[in-house]
């Protein structure tokens, strides 16, 4: 079974594609690297070819992280043989017939690699190599290849390309040799020799951004005290999407140490580039720390095609400060003291 597995067992896994290859030729001895020249009565022409094609959707929105899955087929073909030596025994047609199977081995990819990358700085590979041990001509893997990318909030809609670099190993000639021919038993002694020659392709798979809209904090006024109510927030959202936004309306998402019974605010209709600020009503509880905080908020609206979208939550940067110091008390205590001292000297007069 052909499975997808870390960089880190490419080598166990080719290891475990050539013992497959062996298997399939019992009796054969083989070597990745011939240690000694045999015979070669063909050279062949040809090579595998892969292909990589993006499976489901190719478009996604931008601020995401999102997961390609990537099928990759082997489209190699055998081009042409040459005859590189004349078969003029009938131990040399066996030979030769022996080679031409093997050599047919040549279009299979062993031990392929593949590195997803980008050239643009707002498209982000997470995800690290993958491998797939062997893909013969004609075939396609049994699981995809899976990639991980982060699209940034600051990607305008279009298309971006991604390439895919491709390594693998694959058979460039066969040797072959025997000690002798026996009636009714064959070749006595069968031995090949196998060279394997490293390729490298790359091959682009694009993705779109979509166009839609998309918001973004341009501006906060905001000063807010511990134990104050009903506070004022005043807070400028910009569409810097493609799509315009109808009937938008910014909705707060508070916790302690706020509070708030007017957590909403209508926008209305914002179109690309346009901003539009609103106001939002919060109460600060007494004992609360003074420290900058977060307010989470998001946009609801209605996109072109008349459904309700959410936008992303966008964090609304506030400070709360101390208390304001009450003059009350103090007040009355003066007023006290001058009415009592009023009183004292009255009575002094009267006396």
């Amino acid at each position: 079974m052909r499975k997808i597995v870390n960089f880190g067992q490419r080598a166990v896994f080719i290891f475990i594609a050539l013992a497959l290859f062996s298997s399939a030729h019992a009796g054969a001895s083989e070597n990745y690297i011939p240690s000694v020249p045999l015979e070669n009565y063909w050279t062949v022409s040809g090579s595998p070819q892969l292909d990589a094609t993006l499976a489901g959707t190719r478009e996604f929105e931008r601020g995401g992280t999102v997961t390609l899955y990537v099928d990759l087929a082997n489209r190699g073909r055998i081009m042409g043989f040459k005859a590189d030596k004349k078969a003029d025994t009938r131990m040399d047609q066996m030979l030769a017939d022996r080679e031409m199977d093997y050599e047919r081995e040549r279009t299979t990819a062993l031990g392929i690699t593949g590195t997803l990358r980008s050239e643009s700085g707002l498209l982000d590979v997470k995800s690290g190599d993958q491998l797939i041990e062997s893909l013969r001509s004609g075939e396609r893997a049994k699981e995809p290849m899976r990639f991980t990318i982060k699209i940034s909030n600051r990607a305008p809609a279009g298309e971006y390309p991604l390439f895919l670099d491709l390594s693998y190993d694959y058979q460039y000639n066969v040797e072959v040799d025997a000690d002798g021919l026996e009636e009714n038993i064959g070749l006595r002694g069968f031995r090949t020799s196998y060279w394997y020659q490293r390729a490298n392709e790359t091959v682009a798979i694009p993705i779109k951004v979509k166009r839609e809209a998309y918001f973004e904090i341009s501006d906060v006024d905001a000063d807010l005290r511990a134990g104050e109510k009903g506070a004022i927030i005043e807070v400028k959202y910009r569409n810097i999407g493609e799509e315009r936004a109808e009937d938008a309306i910014a909705r707060l998402s508070v916790f302690k140490p706020f509070s708030s019974t007017d957590d909403q605010a209508y926008i209305g209709t914002l179109g690309p580039g346009e901003e539009r600020t609103v106001r939002f009503k919060v109460d600060v509880d007494s004992d609360a720390t003074s420290k900058p905080y977060s307010i989470n908020s998001e946009i609801k609206y209605t996109d072109l095609l008349g459904g309700t979208v959410i936008s992303e939550s966008m964090k609304i940067p506030v400070d709360v400060g101390a208390a304001k110091r009450s003059y009350l008390l103090p007040g009355a205590m003066v007023l006290i003291i001058l009415l009592a001292a009023g009183a004292y000297i009255r009575k002094r007069r009267r006396g």
